[in-house]
């Protein structure tokens, strides 16, 4: 049931983040801000929630890769003293990261029995590439390419800045209907319960709206998998890739690692199913094969 803990986890961080904001800010007294005696001051309310909206988003991209690397205990490859192993998986980084024209990123290995990998940071020229011990102990040389290469289509496409900015739209929007709303169910209630009114109804909207938002990241999330596996295709070759998927799902019941459930959709592989399918970071893994075998 790993898929489900990791679901929740996705939810649970959303939550959490959009529930600290709404109690920040309404401490803060910022919703009266945008109060005004003719109404609700629309411009500045959008302006507040773009502006809180958009800020946690990018603060975790900006440590994104220091937080992988602190989570996942990940030890970064130093070209100058590494072994056979770790220099294989230098090389073969160097060599598609130069094929994809990207800068050299920082490649990396964690101790850890998923047959995993990742890739994130905060720009195409400051992104770490990471693999399991789990993964390089259980893969060949060819689906090992396939993996490297679909986490280098990441880097390439700009994957995690736009996962970055779709869910801090998601969250300003968010942030605004549920002030909207607050504010009119405020109006309905006696002058002396609107505060209350105005805090409770802002919280619980705010709650509602990021599960109702996590579909539409987790969606976008699903899709960019799809273009990450052909990009894996084209670098490494269609074979390797669907090879390292047919791995993964003959491999579907490992072990996964709970220390990597914040990195989730930034890895190849994520299982998932039943309705909670549609909080889910990727497709099933039959899927994104059928995919590849269809791709011209």
């Amino acid at each position: 049931m790993t898929w489900i803990k990791r679901i929740g986890f996705f939810l649970l961080t959303n939550i959490l983040i959009m529930t600290t904001i709404s109690i920040v800010t309404t401490l803060l007294g910022s919703m009266g801000f945008s109060i005004r005696a003719y109404g609700l001051d629309l411009t500045q309310l959008i302006v507040f929630c773009l502006m809180w909206g958009m800020a946690g988003s990018f603060i975790s991209l900006l440590l994104s890769k220091m937080m992988a690397k602190w989570s996942m205990g990940v030890k970064v490859i130093d070209p100058k003293n590494a072994s056979a192993p770790e220099m294989d998986v230098y090389r073969r980084v160097q060599s598609l990261a130069q094929r994809a024209h990207l800068p050299m990123p920082e490649v990396g290995i964690y101790e850890s029995p998923e047959v995993n990998a990742f890739a994130t940071g905060p720009s195409k020229s400051s992104s770490l590439v990471a693999v399991s011990t789990g993964l390089l102990n259980r893969m060949n040389a060819q689906e090992l390419e396939g993996v490297l290469a679909h986490e280098l289509s990441h880097v390439a496409n700009g994957d995690m800045v736009t996962l970055t900015l779709i869910q801090g739209v998601v969250n300003s929007f968010a942030m605004f209907i549920s002030r909207i709303i607050a504010y009119i169910a405020s109006n309905a209630v006696k002058e002396e319960m609107a505060h209350i009114v105005r805090i409770a109804v802002t919280i619980l909207l705010d709650i509602v709206f990021s599960i109702l938002g996590s579909m539409a990241v987790a969606y976008f999330s699903r899709q960019r998998e799809f273009r990450a596996d052909a990009g894996g295709a084209k670098l490494a070759g269609r074979e390797s890739m669907i090879s390292a998927l047919e791995s993964l799902r003959k491999m579907v019941d490992m072990p996964e690692d709970p220390r990597g459930e914040a990195l989730a959709s930034f890895k190849i592989s994520s299982n998932k199913g039943g309705f909670l399918s549609l909080f889910a970071t990727h497709p099933a893994l039959e899927e994104r094969i059928l995919a590849l075998k269809q791709m011209r």
